[in-house]
């Protein structure tokens, strides 16, 4: 596989062990490392039994989540152009012992380091070995981040502070997503969402239509915080 100077700027400058590979690890690298796609709502790994390895984002976004027996879906985070996936090759870390499922939020390009790769570099480069830990740190921050939501706060804070950082994340007050879509995004039921949203309507926060909501009064949603 032969990157693309973009492609080499892009995992040389995410990947920060890569100046300290060895010519040889480097060389392994390049000549495996191989781009992916999926489509928008594409499962891109689907529980502990898949380990494709570890994904470097060059467009579209990524939601990571649980999904109960009973199909109730919780987001942990999502990914966007410019991050790394560690979880898709959670075989790779020990104490990964809980299904995780990944999906395409929309048309998503990936650039695919395999796990048996990556698992190779690790025993053999400390440095790459700090950069998953560290990076294992702070995606569970995000996870303590979404467990905190969940747990310590009531739905019509957890429903404003979705709804801001959806606003943030598009930079725009038109959000595109069903009462379908923000109750997998929140880990609650769809009827719980419609009801907070009609509420919020009905203060004059936002204005509902069919497939999203746009927010009207920015300053009275953060009052809800």
């Amino acid at each position: 596989m032969i990157l693309s100077d973009e492609e080499v700027t892009l995992v040389s400058s995410t990947l920060t062990f890569w100046n300290h590979l060895t010519s040889s690890e480097l060389e392994l690298l390049m000549n495996t490392i191989m781009p992916v796609s999926y489509e928008k709502g594409g499962r891109v790994h689907n529980g502990e039994h898949d380990c494709i390895g570890v994904m470097v984002i060059k467009s579209g976004s990524l939601r990571i989540y649980l999904l109960s027996e009973e199909g109730k879906e919780i987001t942990l985070y999502r990914l966007d152009a410019g991050d790394v996936c560690m979880l898709s090759a959670s075989c790779l870390m020990d104490n990964i012992t809980f299904d995780v499922y990944i999906d395409a939020e929309e048309s998503s390009e990936m650039l695919l380091i395999k796990s048996d790769v990556f698992a190779k570099l690790m025993k053999q480069n400390i440095y790459v070995e700090n950069f998953t830990n560290k990076l294992a740190v702070d995606r569970f921050s995000d996870v303590m981040w979404a467990m905190e939501q969940i747990l310590f706060m009531s739905f019509d804070q957890r429903m404003a502070t979705f709804l801001i950082d959806e606003s943030v994340k598009t930079k725009s007050d038109v959000i595109m997503l069903t009462h379908d879509h923000i109750a997998k995004y929140m880990g609650s039921a769809r009827e719980v969402v419609s009801r907070m949203l009609k509420y919020f309507a009905n203060e004059g926060v936002l204005e509902m239509f069919r497939g999203g909501v746009t927010i009207i009064d920015k300053t009275k949603l953060r009052s809800f915080l």
